[in-house]
């Protein structure tokens, strides 16, 4: 049978998919419009296999809060090529994710991939679907859904970087301009935890080696390693701690003093940082 141009601007209208892709996937159907669909959706898992290894190093990163602020969830979706994170159907398809999630409180990635949208169809089904339309990888790199008594939320300028920290103890004050400052630290500074009790074991270990390595590099004596390492241990704390930095506003006081200065008795309960690099 012969394809018309009409019938191939239909599926390109129901699909969002390439002219040609269409034409092709019309003529492979014969005409059949829900075969045709399949055989396009079939075309993205093509694509999304052949391009499994790939680096998505590019993307964006979205918010969304609820009304009271008690809730915070952070996607990134991401994908290969700077180009693409520019595409209005790729945002599209972001935007309407970090709503899904919203809407939805799934509680995990998978759960989230596994929500219908509005078609029935899945999260993960319209990111397969969207994979074999633009013919480059694409991916739901990282999802957080944070709860606390206040969440406050921070996307930086390349939307690329996305942070959510959670305050306990708030007791009214509004915490929404130091909850920035904090949020915009964490960004900066990547701390490892929230406190040194937060940091793994394999991470500790990983450290007190380092130490002791540099120590012996110095010429220290041998039997002085161990403590030497446990000192650069707390300095690593410190650093890489976000309670025990000092706040780069102000370096005078640390974050767990600029908490208590903010409100007595106000903590972070958790933080969740997510980035695209």
């Amino acid at each position: 049978m012969s394809i018309t141009a009409a019938d191939v601007n239909k599926l390109r209208q129901m699909t969002g998919a390439g002219m040609m892709d269409c034409k092709k996937a019309l003529t492979e159907a014969e005409g059949d419009f829900e075969a045709a669909v399949d055989i396009l959706r079939k075309a993205g898992q093509k694509v999304a296999a052949k391009r499994a290894d790939n680096e998505t190093n590019e993307g964006v990163v979205l918010v969304a809060l609820n009304a009271d602020h008690s809730n915070g969830k952070l996607i990134a979706l991401a994908c290969e090529t700077e180009p693409v994170s520019k595409v209005a159907d790729f945002n599209n398809l972001a935007k309407t994710i970090i709503d899904t999630a919203a809407a939805s409180h799934a509680p995990s990635a998978h759960d989230l991939l596994a929500e219908p949208l509005a078609d029935g169809r899945s999260v993960e089904g319209h990111i397969i679907e969207l994979t074999g339309k633009i013919g480059e990888k694409i991916t739901l790199a990282a999802y957080e859904n944070v709860t606390a008594e206040k969440v406050v939320s921070y996307i930086h300028s390349n939307n690329k970087i996305g942070v959510l920290v959670a305050f306990e103890n708030v007791q009214g004050v509004d915490v929404s301009e130091v909850g920035k400052d904090i949020a915009m630290q964490i960004t900066a500074m990547k701390p490892v935890a929230l406190d040194k009790d937060g940091v793994d074991s394999e991470t500790i270990e990983r450290e007190i080696e380092i130490g002791k390595d540099q120590a012996r590099q110095e010429g220290k004596p041998e039997a002085m390693l161990e403590k030497i390492a446990v000192g650069k241990l707390e300095k690593f704390y410190k650093e890489q701690t976000l309670l025990n930095q000092q706040f780069v506003k102000d370096s005078s006081i640390t974050i767990r003093q600029l908490l208590e200065q903010t409100q007595k008795g106000l903590t972070i309960s958790s933080f969740k940082r997510i980035a695209l690099v």
